[in-house]
Order: C-alpha cells, then structure tokens, then sequence
C-alpha cells in the first residue's frame, strides 16, 4: 500500500508538508466508506510494475546531474496512476525509462517480475507530440506494430478495425493523419499502442497539446477505455485537476533532484465526471497537491525571475487600470 512507501525528504519539505489546508475544506486523506472499499480491493490485486531504488543521472558540460533519487513505487493491476510533479522533476524521464527508451543508473524495474530492458509490446508508449506515420493511413498507423511483430495482413487489419471502432474512429479508417483533429490523433495513438495488448499503457502529457474542450473529451474517452478493457495505466501529466480527476492514486515527484514527495489516494468516488471539480474532496486534494508542488518552489524558483521595468512606448489619455 501507499503508506509502505516512504522516500527522504529535507527539513524545508517536511515543514512545508505539515502547513494547514484551508479550514473550510475537509481533510483529504478521509475516505468514504465506497472509496475505502475500492482502495482495499484495488491493494488485493497483482502488482504488475515494481519500481526499487531508481536512480538516474545526466551527463551535462557542468558534469553530471542527478535527475531521479532512489524512486520506490508500486502499481497494482488495472490501477490508474498519474505522476505529477513541478518542472525539472523527472516526470517524463521516469516514463521513458518504464518504456525501455531511456537506460537508468540504479535499482530496478520489474514488470510482472521481469526486468525492463529496452521496448517491449508489453508496454505501450503514447506520447504528448502527434507521432502517428504521415505515410500511413489510420488503419495502417494501428496496423503497425502488429505487423512488426509478425502477425498477418488479415489478422493486423481486423484488430484495428475492431479497435478504430472502439475509439469511434471507424469511417476515418483510410483518412491520413493530416486530416484529423488534435484529439482524434491522440486516439488513433492510443489504439495503437493498445492493439498490442501491453500490460501497462505509459502516457507522457498525451492531451498537453489540446485545447480545453477537446482535452476534456479525450479525458472521457481514456476512462472509458481503461473501464472496458484489462490495462493498467500511468499517466503523466502537469494538470492538477487532470490527475484527480483520472488518478486512483497520484503519485507526487518534488524536483532537483527528481524524488517521491507522497502518493496520494485520490478521495473522489467513481465513476469520476467534471461535475464533481467542485466537491469538497476534489478541491482538498487540489488544495493539497497545489502545496506540494506550488508552495515547494517559492523560495528556488528559478523559472521565474522579476520583469524588469517595462518602459511606456506611447501616450495615452486613459490608463486600462
């Protein structure tokens, strides 16, 4: 369980950690009797992705740099989990790494038992850019790896098929990538790396790139999906309101260097919906995860440094404030 798994921090996050949330919202660490069940059952199931003492480091012209800390975590089969975590904390490296696309320098990670060491079908990888073959068709982007993998013309066809279905993408079937949408890219993308049948499905900011209105429907069509089907998911993303709404657990990184700050059990019921952004449990976990990540950076930020004095460039009779 979440509370097994613990990681150092320094004084200055301990202190921040234990400042008072606002006093009208509700304790986030209270569960309802339905949120409580669900997390005992969710705890009974096979942990699928074990993550020991990871640690990573980059090589820069400074010399080398401690990206990732001796990270520990555990995700349980069909547990949806997102990472979140300030700039410069090692969120999509730690997604890259779970992909078999970035090397790592210490501890281990197992996938039902077995080490990660390089791409694998059994872990998909959908990616915040738009990385679907211009080439191809949609039928044939979901074809891919399937073919890759040596199954059949036919049987590949079918399976996309079955797939674009799925995602309501059946009559774009033979359109190109260049004449669809934002969002319908990003679940042409998700098909593909779900037609593959992987164990684990890795997502870095898929729906960073969308607009708002877009973003939320493809929120809806990912909970769908992982609703329907056996997969487990992590989720990287920036968007606090985006992680509780699709997070069963979320799993908090503090920065320079990347480290577990807290995993937090999300307290809001399920089936999850934008109406529920205005709950008391919704906004205390807000509430909790904007300290974290927010508050910790007050006194380092190093991103945003003072404007300088902006001079007028003309005249003008009324001042807009």
């Amino acid at each position: 369980m979440s509370e097994s798994i613990t990681n150092s921090s320094n004084a200055s996050d301990q202190s921040l950690s234990t400042l008072p949330l606002p006093d009208f919202l509700p304790d986030y660490h209270v569960q309802s009797p339905e949120v409580k069940a669900r997390f005992k059952k969710l705890y009974q199931r096979k942990i699928i992705l074990e993550i020991r003492d990871l640690v990573k480091h980059f090589e820069t012209p400074q010399g080398k740099v401690l990206a990732l800390n001796k990270i520990n975590f555990d995700i349980y089969r069909r547990e949806f989990v997102c990472v979140i975590g300030p700039s410069g904390c090692g969120k999509s490296t730690l997604s890259r790494i779970l992909a078999g696309l970035e090397s790592y320098d210490g501890g281990t990670v197992l996938l039902d038992g077995k080490a990660v060491e390089g791409p694998s079908r059994d872990r998909g990888m959908v990616f915040q850019g738009y990385t679907l073959f211009p080439w191809r068709t949609v039928k044939h982007n979901v074809m891919f790896g399937l073919e890759m993998s040596g199954k059949g013309k036919h049987e590949s066809e079918q399976s996309a098929l079955q797939w674009l279905d799925l995602i309501g993408l059946s009559n774009f079937a033979d359109a190109y990538p260049h004449q669809l949408s934002g969002g319908m890219k990003q679940r042409v993308a998700i098909a593909r790396a779900l037609v593959n049948e992987p164990r684990i499905l890795l997502m870095d900011e898929p729906f960073g790139a969308l607009d708002a209105q877009t973003r939320c429907k493809m929120q809806k069509h990912l909970l769908e999906i992982w609703r329907n089907i056996d997969i487990t998911i992590l989720f990287v993303t920036h968007d606090l309101d985006e992680a509780i709404l699709l997070a069963d657990r979320i799993l908090v990184l503090k920065a320079h260097p990347g480290e577990v700050q807290e995993i937090i059990e999300v307290p809001v019921p399920r089936p999850r919906s934008e109406r529920q952004i205005n709950s008391p449990e919704f906004l205390a976990t807000r509430a909790r995860l904007d300290q974290l990540i927010h508050g910790n950076n007050a006194h380092d930020d190093t991103d945003d440094e003072p404007l300088s004095p902006f001079v007028r460039l003309t005249s003008v009779d009324d001042n807009v404030e």
